[in-house]
């Protein structure tokens, strides 16, 4: 193991008696915001000195066994040497599980999401495949238990949607998802195609952690324009006969964000506003990120709309993700929201990237 990674665990045992002790402190447990602030980073650091301290156990039992070479007894050295080579097989498997836990954490990982399609060239194709988007994803959310809210809508003639975005509530969100933002192409015959020829059409996808509101960047009030509109899309008698749906405009940057499914122009024009926020940090994460990648590229999560992320191939049953060159043949499933293989790719593949970046730094 190398010393920067020993160094950071030592920390991590010093830390969890602090933590023990500060937990048992009568003033602490009457702060229930504290407490739970507390509670939260225990549950994380018993997590990484757990394995740490088996860790120091197993290299203990190696030592003890490499003593028992020196026995005169063929057997016992025969057992001995077995232990040996099976301790050290947990004992790398150990360190290769706190080197993971060691890595560094986006903060919002664990945030809920929004998550926006939009449909670009190919017509008709195009908004059709956004509703397949928008199914597959659905899809995934319900195995994940994760829960979706529809924000806004805009239907095409022929189905799909010309844009559509979702709220995901669940844990991760972020984490699983946030690898999706990009450009998304799709090969297939359209259902309005009377030739039998393959088109091609392309979608785009942006991810946004929902901000935290104690930590959200504040909005100058000043700054925004509201307007009000009777919503377009279904809902019953009283969402098409009232303006209840909202818009607003942030005018330094003209970002927008709108919200049409809520029953009253109060509950939009509060959702509405949580969008525009999380579209305005996702503005300067981008740019951030953009600074970053000048520096040290990486293949993964610059989210930029034009960058063209993935084909779905149907007549080859193919799915790719062309920034870690993955390709399954199974375009039915993952339409289905079998999503698991490719998001454990991503993260996998990002792992190792920061793995090499904490290499290189050693």
């Amino acid at each position: 193991m190398k010393p920067f990674m020993r160094a950071q665990l030592e920390r991590s045992v010093q830390r969890l008696s602090e933590l023990d002790f500060l937990l048992s402190r009568e003033d602490i447990m009457q702060d229930m915001t504290q407490f739970m602030a507390l509670s939260r980073e225990h549950a994380e650091v018993v997590a990484l000195v757990n394995p740490y301290q088996e860790w120091l156990q197993q290299g203990q039992d190696i030592l003890a066994a490499q003593s028992m070479l020196q026995d005169p007894e063929p057997e016992v050295q025969a057992m001995a040497q077995e232990e040996i080579e099976g301790g050290q097989a947990k004992l790398d498997a150990l360190a290769a599980q706190l080197q993971r836990m060691l890595l560094p954490k986006d903060p919002d990982d664990a945030r809920n999401a929004f998550l926006e399609i939009r449909a670009g060239t190919g017509g008709d194709e195009s908004a059709l495949f956004a509703g397949d988007l928008l199914r597959m994803y659905t899809r995934f959310c319900a195995n994940q238990s994760w829960r979706v809210e529809v924000i806004s809508e805009s239907a095409s003639e022929l189905g799909g949607y010309k844009e559509v975005v979702i709220r995901i509530d669940g844990a991760g969100v972020y984490g699983a998802l946030k690898f999706e933002s990009g450009g998304h192409r799709v090969q297939r015959v359209p259902a309005t195609e009377t030739q039998g020829r393959i088109h091609t059409s392309a979608c785009t996808v942006a991810v946004l952690a929902e901000p935290d509101e104690a930590q959200a960047i504040q909005i100058n009030p000043a700054d925004l324009r509201i307007d009000t509109f009777r919503a377009s899309g279904a809902g019953g008698q009283h969402i098409n006969k009232t303006d209840s749906a909202v818009r607003i405009t942030h005018l330094p940057t003209g970002i927008v964000a709108e919200c049409q499914d809520g029953r009253s122009q109060h509950s939009n024009k509060a959702q509405a506003l949580r969008v525009l926020t999380a579209r305005i940090q996702e503005k300067d994460r981008s740019e951030r990120a953009a600074k970053d990648a000048a520096e040290r590229k990486s293949l993964i999560g610059s989210g930029d709309r034009s960058d063209r992320i993935r084909t779905y191939n149907f007549p080859q049953g193919r799915f790719t993700d062309h920034r870690i060159n993955l390709t399954l043949y199974k375009l039915l499933a993952i339409m289905e929201g079998d999503l698991g293989d490719v998001v454990e790719a991503l993260q996998a593949f990002e792992a190792a990237e920061q793995l090499a970046a904490l290499e290189g730094q050693t």
